[in-house]
């Protein structure tokens, strides 16, 4: 008998396996997600417990998908297993088969939707991604957007998917830097985050004052971030952009409370964590079209450019910072946006429903 999260008999406490590949504490938005959750649902009556995968998901060496089934493999038969999207979508069926669990997928975004994988890549991904999902009892998106996408490309049935938005809770409003301008990315630096666009962008405005920083992993692609520190050397921009790298959350506070724009490109985002993060401390933003960005960041606090398009993504800054009444306004709507932002409760009280389904 299933019971409504909260009202549970304290006696019965129900265990969920978080399943995550590499290290929880990794920096990034997906990783954190997964965090508060798990923080979270003790909130509401559950026991969440890691199960670590290893850490070379989403294109796992075959001795980490035998010690993938073999973790699975001793799990109660009954167990009930919340995977995460980067280990999920990559998981051969026949492996899924060959251990059969209460399994709920957590989908931050598809992975075949990364920008820069080869054409038969993203058919491999595609593939093993809807036949993965077919098999998990319920799935969980990060935004109304991607389960929308996973209706429509991936053939889940609408009623077996739950949306639980990243949460974000309430900050102080950004003050600003003294002096320059400063534009804040924040990001893994990986091909879909678009910091290249961003630096031939920023190429075409160094007659303007302007300070760039990026915080974000440098490992997680590591061509990519090479790639990008080399681009920044040959625009000669060493001293305007900075890449900080992974930071502390009290620095990344900070980074938030200097800035004057929030700048992030990306190709696709399945919510876009870090754009709500900014809203919440009114920062404007300026963004790319497509993926959930356009339903998490409010129009009117914003300027959006085609993907990819750095002329267009120039053309924009050149305008916001010779306009500062224009930074302005933007800033405003987002800080009158931040408080009707969910909380990372109610993400966990979403995905408390959806867990409560599966056992029933």
């Amino acid at each position: 008998m299933s019971h409504a999260p909260g009202m549970r008999d304290p006696s019965l406490v129900p265990e969920v396996l978080f399943a995550i590949p590499g290290d929880l504490a990794t920096p990034t938005g997906g990783y954190r997600y997964d965090r508060r959750v798990m923080d979270e649902l003790k909130q509401f009556g559950w026991k969440a417990t890691l199960l670590a995968l290893p850490g070379d998901f989403p294109s796992p060496s075959a001795a980490s998908l035998r010690e993938t089934e073999r973790l699975l493999d001793a799990t109660p038969d009954d167990a009930l297993i919340l995977f995460d999207g980067l280990a999920y979508g990559a998981l051969p069926s026949e492996l899924l088969d060959n251990v059969p669990r209460r399994y709920v997928a957590l989908v931050h975004h598809p992975l075949a939707l990364e920008t820069g994988l080869t054409a038969a890549r993203v058919t491999e991904f595609m593939t093993m991604e809807r036949e993965a999902l077919a098999r998990a009892m319920r799935v969980v998106a990060t935004s109304q957007t991607t389960a929308d996408l996973l209706a429509r490309d991936f053939g889940v049935p609408k009623d077996r998917i739950s949306v639980a938005e990243p949460g974000t809770e309430p900050a102080t409003r950004a003050r600003g830097n003294i002096g320059l301008a400063r534009l804040l990315g924040v990001g893994a630096v990986t091909r879909r985050k678009g910091f290249d666009t961003l630096a031939d962008a920023l190429g075409l405005i160094r007659e303007i004052e302007w300070e760039c920083h990026i915080v974000g992993s440098l490992d997680r692609d590591g061509d990519a971030a090479t790639q990008l520190k080399n681009q920044i050397a040959r625009l000669n921009l060493e001293e305007r952009i900075k890449l900080l790298g992974s930071i502390t959350d009290e620095q990344l506070a900070a980074e938030y409370d200097h800035a004057t724009l929030f700048v992030l490109p990306s190709h696709f985002e399945g919510y876009g964590m870090a754009f709500a993060e900014a809203i919440a401390r009114g920062l404007p933003i300026v963004a790319c079209l497509g993926g959930a960005v356009m339903k998490t960041v409010p129009p009117d606090a914003a300027v959006f450019i085609p993907a990819g398009d750095a002329n267009a993504l120039a053309e924009k800054l050149r305008w916001l910072l010779s306009n500062p009444s224009e930074i302005k306004k933007r800033a405003d709507e987002a800080w009158y946006r931040a408080e009707k932002l969910p909380r990372w409760r109610d993400t966990a009280r979403e995905i408390a429903i959806t867990l409560e389904k599966a056992l029933a």
